[in-house]
């Protein structure tokens, strides 16, 4: 699961458990897992249709979600996702994640663009209060959107239970497996336009310049939308060779992160940025960006860097491949950054909110 999905469900499996007393409605749009009905007090729907296309996301949650929300008398409505209906009278309450479509809308397609212009405005408008994932995405709904700061209420991702560090035969053996047994820098997450892979692929090809070092680069994540730049720049390389593609099919991302020498996120824009959090779990350093989000939840346990320039990337990846000291520096830090974030105390927050709307 990516951020989003990784919201949703660590926040609602907590509310669940903790209040085994209170029903929830889950709405899928197709069939799921079992291991998303955490409880007994918990009660599935399908609902059609799968709304994969904005013409079906209008039918989903301005027809189909309205219908169930008066069937079943429900007394609030929770979404994780950014989307609502604005065709119920039912107390909402919106996480919003990001307004990435208004800073970058050419990483969009035509059609999906068009959709959030038009609804997103009127979906943090018409929301009884909306959940910020960070307190740069809590100031960049107030500045796009106008919407008092009172209306908005702070809610941290925090890191997926299953990350750990790897002891040293662990990371030998999946190196051993996947990089010749060579150190290596990792990204993980969607190869998307907005995630900025095109400048980490420039800054690699000029670190290995700078240093003649056998370190290589792991890509873990999917292919996703306009990822023609960044293929290019790829095959153009002069050290395409110590690049590697991966997907989650192929190894686990447990692995792939806690093997590595540094993460490097280097992201152009981040609502939040769950794998900075996900690297100071696995005790592994990290390069992010210092725009957006990224800062506020890195603080002082990575090393901050301009997305654009590749150089500079390049000189932070040269420090962490020959300095060890500034490895653990960066390692003790992002443990202590780890106290900030807690998936139970974000949990309550939205749990508060939501009884004060039926309150209300």
């Amino acid at each position: 699961m990516e951020g989003i999905a990784r919201f949703i469900f660590e926040t609602t499996k907590r509310m669940v458990l903790a209040n085994p007393n209170i029903e929830f409605h889950f709405l899928f749009d197709r069939p799921y897992s079992d291991e998303f009905i955490f409880a007994d007090n918990v009660i599935p729907h399908v609902v059609s249709p799968p709304s994969r296309h904005p013409v079906l996301w209008y039918l989903w949650f301005e027809k189909a979600v309205p219908r169930i929300l008066k069937k079943y008398n429900i007394d609030v409505f929770f979404s994780g996702d950014m989307y609502m209906s604005l065709k119920t009278n039912v107390p909402t309450l919106l996480v919003s994640h990001d307004l990435n479509y208004l800073h970058y809308p050419k990483a969009l397609k035509w059609s999906h663009l068009k959709f959030l212009n038009y609804y997103f405005p009127k979906y943090h408008s018409a929301a009884d209060h909306i959940i910020a994932v960070s307190e740069y995405t809590k100031k960049d709904i107030i500045n796009q959107y106008g919407i008092k700061k009172d209306k908005i209420t702070v809610a941290y991702n925090a890191t997926p239970e299953k990350f750990y560090p790897l002891d040293e035969k662990e990371k030998q053996a999946f190196r051993d497996k996947y990089t010749s047994g060579c150190p290596y820098f990792a990204y993980i997450g969607s190869l998307h336009p907005r995630k900025n892979v095109a400048t980490l692929l420039l800054a690699f090809d000029k670190f290995k310049k700078l240093t003649n070092s056998n370190e290589k680069l792991i890509l873990h994540g999917r292919l996703a939308f306009k990822t023609k730049k960044m293929l290019e720049i790829y095959e153009g390389m002069a050290y395409k060779s110590d690049v590697i593609l991966q997907n989650d099919n192929q190894c686990d991302i447990v692995d792939v992160l806690g093997a590595s020498l540094s993460l490097c996120y280097v992201s152009l824009f981040e609502g939040f940025g769950i794998p900075i959090l996900e690297a100071f779990k696995s005790e592994v350093p990290v390069i992010t960006s210092n725009v957006t989000s990224m800062p506020e939840v890195a603080g002082d346990a990575a090393i901050l860097v301009d997305p654009l320039n590749p150089d500079e990337i390049a000189e932070a990846m040269k420090e962490i491949s020959v300095n060890e000291s500034v490895r653990q520096q960066l390692i003790e830090k992002g443990k202590e950054r780890l106290q900030y974030f807690s998936w139970d105390k974000s949990a309550q927050i939205i749990f508060n909110k939501l009884k004060n709307l039926v309150k209300n």
